[in-house]
């Protein structure tokens, strides 16, 4: 079997990055369990972190959609510098997008993980009222863990259709920098009002599912 390289290692435990496939996310989990931290705790750490990326998404969104009204409202001045606010905003939307994905996969991996060394654990466990009581447990967090997700992976998909919406005005705005492309916007800003709202609500949801998890975990 090939070295893991020192390199990857070391971007997982210094930089905080998410845990790697492989040999490398073996040997981030070793080195963590010899600072005391467990699945359990990583999987806490990152759903923390998948709900922070949530809230800057959702804020983001929130940002951009006031943007483009406030560009609707445009009574002269320098277009241009309209045009490459709102494009710096809608490019922060998807790199927001972008780190929540990142967030969710992270949060599935270490979730599996977690479990499946549960169920080797518990197959240890020789007398059958503490096995039973252990397989509780994990029906319990892979319940709540499924429950979680699916609800981050709704308000992800829920994204796309606003920041193609986003990426649709951006460009026609890009490719016809005048005034009545402004005028214009009006009405489709309205349409992506409503598709934002039922972003902001899912996402809303997705949150609290976080919560409660976190909570679960943290009183179990």
């Amino acid at each position: 079997m090939r070295p893991v390289p020192h390199s990857c290692l070391m971007s997982a435990v210094l930089f905080g990055l998410v845990p790697l496939l492989g040999a490398c996310s073996s040997m981030y989990y070793a080195t963590m369990e010899k600072f005391g931290v467990e699945k359990r705790d990583i999987l806490i750490d990152r759903v923390e972190e998948g709900r922070e990326a949530q809230e800057d998404a959702k804020e983001q969104v929130k940002t951009t959609l006031e943007r483009f009204k406030e560009l609707t409202g445009f009574d002269g001045g320098e277009l241009e510098d309209r045009y490459n606010q709102l494009n710096a905003d809608y490019e922060a939307c998807v790199d927001r997008a972008e780190d929540l994905t990142g967030r969710i996969d992270s949060i599935e991996d270490v979730a599996a993980d977690m479990m499946e060394e549960m169920e080797a654990e518990i197959a240890e466990i020789s007398k059958p009222e503490y096995r039973a009581e252990s397989q509780k447990n994990l029906a319990i967090i892979r319940d709540r863990s499924a429950k979680m997700v699916s609800a981050m992976r709704n308000a992800e998909q829920r994204m796309q259709p606003v920041l193609q919406a986003f990426k649709d005005e951006v460009l026609r705005l890009k490719h016809n920098l005048n005034v009545q492309a402004i005028q214009s916007l009006s009405g489709t800003v309205t349409q992506i009002e409503g598709d934002v709202t039922k972003l902001i609500e899912d996402m809303n949801k997705s949150i609290a599912e976080a919560d409660s998890f976190l909570a679960s975990m943290n009183t179990q």
